[in-house]
């Protein structure tokens, strides 16, 4: 049974505008990754339809940088995730999701993989539920603590993320907030395992924000190797990618 406001068995700030919400965003800052990447995913929407119909996966909350999506007037938005919201249209277990094949032109899924129990599964329901070509956006952690309590279960690096979209042609992809941002999570979960509790450490870790800036001086695949989440941007493919080829693919990361 269902013990908040909004639906869901956690508490969550859906508005984002909770003094803890807003404390987040000063120490690890917005993310612009995903306010340049939803543009270019609008765009191409809109090279192949004038009235795309998007799937966001895990929409209960609209994600950091995703509010372009959200104001486009000419995308029709179908909201789903496990818990009730203003922006949810349809509670659904991604695992199995209600709806035919190939009925999306993209889906949207940010901050939502690694909180499933089989993301490979779920990965497969959005390739199913897309249609030919149709994109999809994904935004998944790699170098993260613990944040869902009991329901967060996996991490990806580039080469693990770019695997679980396997059978999609990749447009682009890359890091999510960098070893700075992933430094700054360390140093706050640092304090929780001190004893310091989940408000204190937010003050804690608060004189250490500058250390995100230094993010925009990372380069290459050191970079990679040590970011705090990955992007990735795909078409739906036919064909699956070829395993012999992610050597090749973690290399090209410098």
């Amino acid at each position: 049974m269902y013990d908040a406001d909004n639906g869901s068995v956690l508490q969550r700030d859906v508005s984002r505008r909770s003094i803890g919400s807003r404390l987040h965003r000063f120490t690890f800052g917005g993310n612009p990754v995903a306010v340049s990447n939803s543009t270019k995913f609008i765009n191409l929407l809109k090279q192949e339809s004038r009235r795309p119909v998007v799937l966001v996966v895990g929409g209960g909350t609209i994600g950091s940088g995703a509010d372009e999506l959200y104001q486009d007037d000419s995308i029709e938005l179908v909201g789903t995730d496990v818990y009730a919201s203003p922006h949810t249209v349809l509670v659904a277990d991604a695992h199995r999701l209600p709806f035919e094949d190939g009925v999306f032109d993209g889906v949207w899924v940010q901050a939502v993989l690694e909180h499933v129990l089989e993301p490979a599964t779920v990965v497969a329901e959005l390739h199913r539920v897309l249609r030919q070509e149709g994109l999809v956006y994904a935004e998944t952690p790699f170098m993260q603590q613990v944040h869902e309590r009991a329901y967060d279960f996996s991490r990806f690096t580039q080469s693990g993320h770019r695997w679980l979209f396997k059978r999609f042609s990749e447009i682009s992809a890359g890091p999510v907030g960098g070893a700075g941002v992933a430094l700054a999570w360390s140093i706050r979960y640092f304090s929780r395992a001190l004893g310091a509790g989940n408000k204190l450490s937010r003050l804690i870790v608060l004189p250490f924000f500058w250390i995100r800036y230094l993010d925009a001086f990372g380069r290459g695949r050191a970079a990679a190797d040590a970011a705090s989440g990955f992007f990735f941007l795909g078409r739906r493919a036919e064909q699956a990618m070829d395993p012999h080829a992610m050597p090749e693919y973690y290399n090209r990361q410098k």
